[in-house]
């Protein structure tokens, strides 16, 4: 699967993406590391190891800009029979605001419905207020399910995706 937008281009990745991924983690995240416990933070900017174990068991998706740098990611998994899960969406700051963020969703949207899911949920912690509106222009709804991640609340969203089906 390939997505280009100008100077920007949207492919799975592959392990010589890893510490542009990191390092993608780390810049998204800053801001928030002293909301976040440290447990929650380690958990969602992850470390090496964390991320080859993603890259072997998740599809993971990066945003590439034209010089090779990676300015955007998110993964995705199957969960259930029709079930997917989307974790671990980032974008730079400096891009955020540039529909990376939108073309990643899709991405993974695309990618879960190709595997069978009808539905795709993510979780979203409370800091995360423009995560949320994103979430919920692009088509994603509160559950109702609020639950622990590492002594944080986080905010299960739903969205159909049967539509996407062909």
């Amino acid at each position: 699967m390939l997505i280009e937008k100008p100077s920007i281009q949207i492919r799975k990745a592959e392990t010589a993406d890893s510490q542009g991924i990191l390092e993608c983690f780390q810049e998204a995240f800053a801001k928030y590391r002293s909301v976040y416990t440290p447990d929650a933070y380690r958990d969602t900017v992850v470390g090496p190891e964390d991320l080859a174990n993603r890259m072997a068991t998740m599809s993971v998706f990066v945003a590439i800009e034209s010089s090779g740098e990676v300015v955007g990611t998110v993964s995705c998994y199957v969960i259930g029979t029709e079930e997917g899960h989307i974790r671990g969406m980032a974008v730079r700051p400096a891009w955020q605001g540039a529909d990376i963020a939108g073309e990643l969703i899709r991405s993974v949207e695309t990618e879960l419905s190709s595997l069978g899911c009808t539905r795709v949920s993510l979780d979203a912690t409370l800091p995360l207020q423009r995560a949320m509106r994103f979430y919920e222009k692009h088509g994603f709804q509160k559950s109702g399910q609020i639950t622990d991640f590492f002594g944080m609340n986080v905010v299960e969203y739903v969205k159909d995706l049967s539509t996407l089906r062909r």
